[in-house]
């Protein structure tokens, strides 16, 4: 544990969990859309849906939509930022009493025609935990530079992925395996960035359908 664990993010207030916490799971919806954003519907679940005006949640998950770090000022200004960049938002409030008390479902739609559903906790301290994606359960925290692979859940395919990390000298610091069926989504995580030519050898990977790369939060 270090000094972030316990005093949290640099950040706008008022809360780690409530504030700096839901930036950042808009960030990381953000990021597996990999588009610009412009449609997003919020659905808020415990303490979220209880107080997020009052702790600026429903700001801060805007923010981070649109790019915002947790400390970024711009947060108190998402939502006419929102309308000025043509992200047309709805918030909801949802009962779900097996969640986690911050927790917030987000369905986006980009400018490219791709979409994403994200369901993911503020943990406290500014730390979140992703818990699932497109309506497979994962788990990750986005704390490392972390690859989201949707892959059908075909023999080999895992050991095909892994041989490509290992061929560019990059070494995975741990990886997961999600499914739902004959879908699946790999989890890895590891301390190097990737370069843009893994990536491109990632997709070309039979059975591997899609690949999103996530760059760990700044503290």
């Amino acid at each position: 544990m270090n000094a972030f664990d316990i005093i949290g993010p640099v950040m706008i207030g008022p809360s780690s969990s409530h504030t700096a916490g839901a930036a950042r799971i808009g960030s990381v919806a953000r990021q597996l859309l990999r588009e610009e954003p412009i449609s997003a519907e919020i659905t808020l679940y415990g303490s979220f849906a209880q107080t997020y005006r009052g702790h600026g949640t429903d700001r801060a998950l805007l923010g981070g939509l649109l790019g915002f770090e947790p400390s970024d000022g711009r947060l108190r200004d998402s939502f006419s930022l929102a309308r000025e960049a043509g992200l047309d938002y709805r918030f909801r409030l949802g009962e779900n009493a097996s969640y986690h008390p911050n927790t917030a479902r987000i369905v986006l739609k980009g400018d490219r025609g791709g979409a994403i559903e994200v369901l993911a906790a503020s943990v406290g301290g500014g730390a979140i935990s992703v818990c699932e994606i497109n309506g497979v359960a994962v788990s990750f925290n986005a704390q490392y530079f972390t690859t989201v692979i949707f892959n059908r859940d075909i023999p080999g395919v895992m050991a095909d992925v892994t041989a490509v990390f290992a061929s560019h000298l990059i070494n995975i610091a741990f990886l997961r395996l999600f499914r739902k069926g004959q879908d699946a989504i790999m989890v890895i995580e590891t301390d190097q960035e990737l370069w843009p030519e893994l990536e491109e050898a990632l997709r070309q990977v039979n059975h591997v359908d899609r690949v999103l790369v996530l760059r760990p939060f700044s503290k």
